[in-house]
């Protein structure tokens, strides 16, 4: 009797385990959707007010450059892509998650980037690994918590650190 409890008990804790990673599945689904395929089209677009507005009205914003409280970044992200469309640069940015940590209203994603700017002499690419904490805020997945490197361990990050995985399609 005690081993089928055992195994009873085994056999639902299973299902949980199993109904949680599919709730996570769903709301990772409504993220990349509601977040990040409008991140990459205002990226693309240039379209600092639209970046801007997916994230939260208070940003912890890390970068080496340091720590952002006041929220300079979003008046910087429109001036910067002001100054890159006056200049006619073009960007593409691709991305992929390595990790996602995720329940109905917060979401911890790791990922790494690849930023191509297209100038008129010619193509430059960056590429970076990020960290960054969403949020459900009144309905909507908002950028808490921003924080993003060019560097791990000392070591630039390259072709070969992204190119490890495909970048997500949407």
């Amino acid at each position: 009797m005690k081993n089928i409890q055992n195994i009873l008990s085994v056999i639902v804790l299973l299902c949980l385990t199993n109904g949680f990673a599919q709730q996570s599945s769903v709301v990772q689904k409504e993220i990349d959707e509601t977040l990040w395929k409008p991140f990459q089209k205002a990226f693309e677009a240039l379209d600092g007010d639209a970046l801007n507005n997916l994230y939260a009205k208070e940003v912890l914003r890390v970068t080496p450059a340091g720590i952002d409280t006041e929220n300079a970044f979003k008046l910087a992200n429109v001036e910067r892509f002001k100054n890159n469309q006056a200049e006619g640069i073009e960007i593409q940015l691709d991305f992929w998650l390595d990790s996602r940590h995720t329940n109905e209203h917060t979401s911890y994603e790791v990922g790494f980037y690849r930023i191509h700017f297209k100038t008129k002499t010619g193509v430059n690419t960056a590429y970076g690994q990020f960290h960054i904490v969403l949020k459900k805020i009144e309905g909507a997945w908002k950028i808490t918590q921003d924080w993003d490197t060019d560097v791990i361990a000392g070591v630039p990050i390259s072709a070969k650190d992204f190119d490890k995985k495909p970048p997500l399609q949407f």
